[in-house]
């Protein structure tokens, strides 16, 4: 459960900052953003998120609003998976080779006088 947690949240990640990238570079290109390499990487990174946000939003939404959408979603699923983890590694995976790093940074914090 602990790796689900971690693969989705790395997932989130990639997605989120692709599609951040896509739309930096939609407004720097404008017309010519379909001739750029990078935004076509961008776009076929994200195309999976783009239908499957596209799937889950009902009608009224236009398309020019997916790419928003599909932020605040991909945002929602690294927050949720994110919390997961690591309630997660605070709880039963403390000795998981996944937690070390978070638990340790969760101890320093707790040591400190506020």
């Amino acid at each position: 459960m602990l790796l689900l947690a971690s693969i989705l949240k790395a997932l989130a990640e990639i997605a989120g900052l692709s599609l951040v990238g896509q739309g930096i570079l939609y407004l720097l290109m404008g017309a010519r953003r379909n001739q750029n390499f990078v935004y076509k990487l961008f776009q076929g990174l994200t195309l999976p998120v783009m239908k499957l946000t596209r799937t889950f939003t009902p009608k009224v939404v236009l398309d020019r609003h997916i790419g928003f959408v599909a932020v605040l979603l991909v945002t929602v699923v690294w927050f949720v998976s994110g919390s997961a983890k690591l309630g997660m590694c605070l709880g039963e995976y403390q000795g998981d080779p996944l937690c070390t790093q978070i638990v340790e940074a969760y101890q320093r914090k707790a040591d400190t006088p506020p």
